[in-house]
């Protein structure tokens, strides 16, 4: 009898009954894998912007001798025949009266796409990002005050914190980010922060925005991100995005001659290569946000070997 019952013994072994339940730990993993610090850590940064830039003599002083270089004509710039504000000129999306239909468009993009891919959690988030932030930099500039703490002339006594014009390109690219596949994600990214770098340059150059107020947008928009993707559902929170290696890197580089050619001006070489440098760190803001983050919430524990 011992020989025949021998062959169902392997059935019964301890080693597969402790392997057996590993499959329900998944989602506890993946929900633990998305951490709530990024939105903080933005909201921070946005904070510590305001404060040092607008919230201190010195910081004041910095950013209204920025006003003081070259001849302060918005001629100067490069881009000023793309800005709308020349004669007979085309604004490029979203300067001067393309403002808001660029906004109008664009949510009706992020609708659209949200109804195709019937992606409904994705595409709440998509429009909570990119209605908050763009509503929210209005709420801001009327109540965030801008004290005059070294004597500054009447017309720098404009509160624009933070930028508008900034504001739109980073929330529609975040937004954008979230309802379109995985699969084009990097590359909508990618579009969306050289946009991104070309309008942010170009609003600290013109005299319209200071630096601050640029940067403060970009962070704006990346703390609302940041706190979408983390009250998002596990199932509906964006995943792993796989991109080529070495996009990050060209994706950058463009954004970096993207910000140099639209922050550049005739007359002084120190106001272009601020506004520059501060497109720049905007873009990759953007960027980490909307890729680089997401591919590393991914990562899952390997279940130990028994």
């Amino acid at each position: 009898m011992t020989q025949h019952d021998s062959p169902t013994l392997p059935a019964h072994r301890p080693g597969a009954s402790r392997q057996a339940p590993a499959a329900p730990d998944a989602p506890s993993l993946s929900r633990t894998t998305r951490p709530w610090m990024p939105a903080l850590l933005y909201t921070l940064g946005f904070l510590t912007v305001y404060l040092l830039a607008i919230c201190t003599p010195w910081g004041q002083r910095a950013e209204n001798a920025l006003f003081g270089l070259g001849k302060g004509n918005p001629e100067a710039a490069w881009f000023y025949p793309l800005s709308g504000a020349a004669y007979g000129s085309t604004p490029l999306p979203p300067l001067e009266l393309s403002a808001k239909p660029t906004l109008m468009v664009g949510l009706a993009v992020i609708v659209v796409l949200t109804l195709v891919r019937r992606c409904w959690w994705q595409g709440c988030a998509a429009l909570g990002v990119l209605i908050l932030t763009t509503g929210g930099k209005e709420v801001l500039k009327s109540s965030l005050p801008r004290p005059d703490l070294v004597g500054a002339p009447e017309n720098l006594l404009d509160q624009g914190f933070p930028s508008g014009h900034t504001a739109i390109p980073a929330a529609l690219t975040l937004a954008a980010v979230l309802v379109v596949s995985p699969r084009i994600r990097p590359y909508v990214a990618t579009a969306g922060v050289l946009w991104l770098a070309c309008i942010a340059a170009y609003s600290a150059t013109n005299g319209g925005h200071r630096p601050s107020e640029v940067l403060g947008a970009a962070l704006l928009a990346c703390a609302w991100y940041g706190l979408a993707t983390w009250l998002l559902p596990s199932a509906a929170a964006p995943g792993a995005t796989r991109s080529p290696r070495a996009l990050p890197v060209i994706t950058l580089t463009l954004a970096l001659a993207v910000a140099l050619v639209s922050g550049a001006r005739n007359d002084t070489l120190t106001r272009s290569l601020v506004s520059a440098a501060t497109a720049f760190i905007c873009a990759a803001l953007v960027w980490y946000a909307a890729v680089g983050r997401p591919a590393h919430t991914a990562r899952r524990t390997r279940p130990a070997r028994g």
